[in-house]
């Protein structure tokens, strides 16, 4: 709440103030999920990546974008629960294959201009299907991040959909275009051409 303002980040202030990230960057290591319910580990591990994005930028601050770091999100070991992991091994081992819900790709931080907005608050387990359903809709309805042209007949998507294909179409969805017109306001006629956008890895920063 304190940092972020329109999914943008002020990675200055916090680098600025590292002490506080840094701590709970030490707690989400030393975090004990042992009998915790699927929920509050899904919650956890979605407030763990976007922690430890951010705190990685701030360490490393100034960035113009966060793969000007070596290894930002394939190389650098983190400690999460207890277990040494990329933020890759996070995203896919703990989240994605686990839980089976494409949603996760629209409230996980990956410091660019192109992710999905940054959320301003925490995820909660009591919250986080009505949460996870909120941000994933308001992605996929923003004309800037999915851009429908109904003159030409097409439909312009971020590259995660084609980097992450087979997530959106791991629970009997066809296409990837079925998957989005379940959050769609206005659907997307299957007879349009898609396309994927360049992807914009400039630092989200505010």
């Amino acid at each position: 709440k304190k940092y972020v303002d329109n999914g943008k980040v002020h990675y200055k202030e916090i680098s600025e103030n590292i002490g506080s990230i840094t701590k709970l960057y030490n707690d989400v290591g030393a975090m004990d999920l042992t009998g915790a319910g699927p929920e509050s580990k899904k919650a956890f591990f979605i407030n763990a990546y976007n922690l430890i994005v951010i705190y990685q930028v701030a360490k490393y601050y100034p960035l113009k974008s966060p793969l000007d770091r070596s290894g930002f999100f394939d190389r650098v070991k983190h400690t999460v629960a207890g277990e040494s992991l990329t933020l890759n091994a996070l995203e896919i081992k703990k989240l994605v294959l686990t839980f089976k819900d494409p949603r996760i790709h629209f409230v996980l931080a990956c410091a660019a201009e192109s992710c999905p907005p940054l959320a301003s608050f925490a995820y909660v387990p009591n919250q986080l299907e009505k949460q996870l359903n909120v941000r994933t809709k308001l992605s996929i309805n923003n004309a800037e991040w999915l851009k429908v042209n109904k003159g030409s007949k097409q439909a312009s998507l971020s590259k995660i959909f084609d980097w992450y294909k087979k997530d959106f179409t791991m629970n009997g969805e066809n296409t990837v275009i079925e998957f989005i017109n379940k959050y769609r306001n206005t659907p997307i006629p299957a007879s349009y051409s898609v396309t994927y956008y360049e992807y914009n890895w400039g630092l989200n920063e505010g």
